[in-house]
């Protein structure tokens, strides 16, 4: 329940272990077919069987998809019943694979989708006697606003069937809500309990879930009610049709709906008292443990320790400082690296107005940003992303546990935009010179590029379009903020120091996550650090800690990920020499999707030897 619910909060892959492939028309008898299938076939038809199975176990997943199906009014099962049912199909996929399988009689393009899928497996099946360490709410994870977001971005309403499809979506919250509810307690059970500061913000949002019409007569409507009435009204149907169904969904919302929140708030409440602190995951039962996993997790990277990590987070913050003085001394200011950050935390003209006009200031500019890339893109893109790219800020009832800013992907079928989302709640912690570098992280050439195209692939199994890896997804954002300096942009050197100061941030991720997590750092001793050498402001700060205390491991993926990308890059342009093509490179690292870091270097060192072969 936990991992389902946290995938789906997360909005990245739906479900990440979800895999499959493209549909394969029969038309001969299944007999005569099996006899001409050829392994690839095969292995395809195995994918697709699997695929199907799985989005067929996932409302969620399929309304994603831009799926209407007869489950179109449902939410997933959330049981901890339902994870260990799902766990043994896992373990038997795994079975079948290398049983039924012959990796040697594969093309090259199915060895590698073997190797995906094998990969995902093997890392769910590790981690799922974790699954209750993953916290069930948290300053990053919020299942309370989830349903809102879902039905206002995901859920579509063209037609009755669809307005009644989202009214028993609100009917069938309780049922969803007891489970998390059930899920929470069998973790309490186990000593975990989510973090001492993610209480307040948690329970914050929770209670904006249940403000205004029809829960009050304060004047506005609960963002779900305006929502679906909103839906229903671009209807084209009668007026007594349009009121039957609001009069439906205010039934839902002030019964089912309420009593869900009014559980879900008092359980978050009665737990405060038994939270472990504000401390990593060393203060958990087999925290350590954990963390291993959740290191291997997110950076797929088997063999890394968290000393390791630690060692090359303190190298890079190292180098990242001399840079960031050499920018210094070229804008002339008069001072150490430490008055520098000062300075732009308090210069006034460094943030936009704390308004309404200062907001869409800032998203003005980023996409103004955005759209440049798009100028002179095919110097070094062979393939952009079709989906078109939108710029939005973080809705209001969602802003206290909504991150600084992230992307979400858009529908396969295109009927959704790609979508980065800025958190704009307070313009006093949104420095100026940081906005071209996160521009092009959560847009383009960065998280866009890399998720729209994936999701676009043509050739490849379905579950290659969907699958998660994080250090590759991270590490690629990161990757493109480097990629976009070293094609022209960053132009003035403030947004310069913008792009090292994010860099910086990864850096000291690696610093203060594996500190936290593993060498029993405080809360106060992590913020101090990110201050020491990061000129964000203290809020932002300690979102960022909080962020990295609720989520282990996560704040690794960027940093390891953009490592090994121009590692790799660096050993194609060494090997190659004159024949080596940037857009070429990039084919190579996109062409597949999100892969695990090892099977990303498998596939770089085969592009090199076939050039150096032709």
């Amino acid at each position: 329940m936990m991992k389902s619910l946290k995938a789906a909060l997360a909005a990245t892959t739906a479900f990440a272990a979800l895999t499959g492939a493209s549909v394969y028309a029969q038309t001969t008898e299944p007999a005569a077919m099996e006899a001409a299938q050829t392994e690839d076939e095969r292995l395809s038809a195995f994918f697709e069987e699997i695929f199907q199975r799985n989005l067929a176990n996932s409302p969620i997943f399929q309304a994603q998809m831009g799926m209407k199906t007869e489950r179109y009014g449902e939410w997933d099962d959330f049981s901890d019943a339902e994870a260990i049912r799902q766990n043994e199909e896992t373990k038997d996929d795994l079975s079948r694979l290398r049983a039924e399988f012959d990796y040697d009689k594969l093309s090259e393009q199915s060895k590698v989708s073997y190797r995906i899928f094998e990969f995902l497996q093997e890392r769910a099946l590790e981690g799922f006697d974790y699954r209750f360490h993953g916290y069930a709410f948290s300053t990053m994870n919020n299942p309370s606003t989830f349903p809102a977001t879902f039905l206002q971005n995901i859920h579509r309403v063209d037609n009755v069937s669809d307005a009644e499809a989202y009214v028993s979506r609100i009917n069938k919250l309780d049922v969803a809500m007891e489970q998390l509810i059930e899920g929470i307690d069998m973790a309490a059970e186990r000593g975990i309990v989510p973090t001492s500061f993610s209480f307040d913000p948690v329970l914050e949002d929770s209670a904006n879930m249940v403000k205004g019409a029809p829960f009050d007569d304060s004047g506005e409507d609960n963002a779900i009610y305006a929502d679906f009435k909103t839906k229903v009204d671009a209807l084209e149907i009668s007026a007594s049709e349009k009121a039957r169904l609001i009069s439906e969904a205010e039934a839902a919302l002030t019964g089912p709906y309420k009593t869900a929140y009014e559980s879900f708030i008092a359980k978050v409440a009665s737990l405060r008292d038994r939270s472990h602190g504000p401390n990593g995951v060393w203060a958990l039962p087999q925290g350590k443990e954990y963390y291993e996993n959740q290191i291997s997790f997110w950076t797929s990277e088997k063999d890394l320790s968290a000393a390791e990590i630690h060692k090359i987070g303190l190298k890079d913050v190292k180098r990242i400082r001399k840079e960031m003085e050499k920018i210094i001394k070229q804008v002339g200011f008069d001072g150490s690296l430490s008055e520098f950050f000062t300075f732009l935390r308090t210069d006034p003209s460094n943030f936009f107005p704390n308004t309404d006009e200062g907001r869409q200031a800032y998203l003005d500019q980023s996409k103004g940003y955005i759209d440049s890339i798009y100028a002179d893109v095919d110097k070094y893109f062979n393939i952009l992303p079709k989906a078109p790219l939108e710029v939005r800020k973080v809705e209001e009832w969602r802003e206290e546990t909504a991150p600084i800013a992230f992307y979400n992907r858009p529908s396969p079928d295109g009927l959704r935009p790609g979508i980065y989302y800025v958190n704009l709640k307070d313009m006093t912690t949104k420095q100026k010179h940081e906005m071209e570098t996160v521009a092009y992280h959560e847009g383009a050439p960065g998280h866009h590029f890399q998720i729209a195209i994936q999701q676009e692939l043509t050739g490849v199994p379905t579950f290659q379009k969907f699958a998660f890896f994080g250090a590759y997804t991270e590490g690629w954002g990161l990757y493109a903020e480097r990629l976009a300096k070293e094609e022209g942009r960053f132009t003035d050197p403030m947004q310069d120091f913008g792009r090292l100061q994010n860099e910086m941030l990864r850096a000291c991720r690696l610093v203060v996550d594996t500190g936290g997590h593993s060498k029993k750092w405080t809360r106060e001793q992590m913020i101090q650090f990110m201050l020491d050498n990061n000129p964000m402001t203290e809020e932002d700060v300690t979102k960022e800690v909080e962020r990295y205390l609720d989520m282990p491991g996560q704040a690794l993926s960027y940093k390891i990920g953009m490592i090994k990308i121009l590692d790799l890059r660096d050993k194609a342009k060494k090997a190659l020499g004159d024949d080596f093509d940037l857009r070429d490179f990039h084919d190579v690292v996109l062409k597949n999707g999100a892969v695990a870091l090892p099977i990303l270097e498998e596939l770089v060192d085969a592009y090199i030897a076939d050039k150096k072969a032709s």
